[in-house]
């Protein structure tokens, strides 16, 4: 049975549902950048996970932005360290920490009106500056 990738206490993915490519990198690494393939592509096809609830998928979804295809699939590109072994594991957790934003369901907000207290300090506080304003132009001839 393959390992299960913990995202919440609740929610796990599979293994199996990840994607890994290695590709040759641009980054640090000298000529070791020319010969190895050490960046990571890590592919999640979110759509068709059957371990994600559909209000975490929606969620996801606007989240991953850039990183989403049109079929659904999150692409992550890893390419920041030299070896593959750490650039992967860059990969998975910034996958994980893109999963459990979405995994966190926004507060409804409800509307609620202002206090009779609070109107009439704001409006308090609009005839004190408009004195203050009115005081500053030039002297009248009285």
């Amino acid at each position: 049975m393959a390992a299960m990738i913990a995202i919440t206490e609740l929610i796990a993915i599979d293994e199996r549902e990840l994607e890994e490519s290695f590709v040759r990198s641009s980054g640090p690494g000298g000529q070791n950048v020319n010969k190895l393939a050490t960046a990571v592509q890590l592919r999640f096809d979110l759509r068709s996970s059957p371990n994600i609830p559909p209000g975490m998928k929606a969620r996801a979804e606007k989240l991953a932005g850039q990183r989403l295809t049109r079929e659904g699939v999150i692409v992550i590109s890893a390419d920041r360290f030299r070896t593959q072994e750490q650039n992967r594991d860059d990969a998975r957790a910034r996958l994980i920490e893109l999963l459990q934003r979405a995994a966190v369901v926004p507060k409804v907000r409800r509307k609620t009106r202002p206090t009779l207290a609070s109107k009439k300090r704001r409006i308090e506080g609009k005839k004190h500056r408009s004195e203050t304003k009115s005081r500053r132009g030039k002297p009248s001839l009285d």
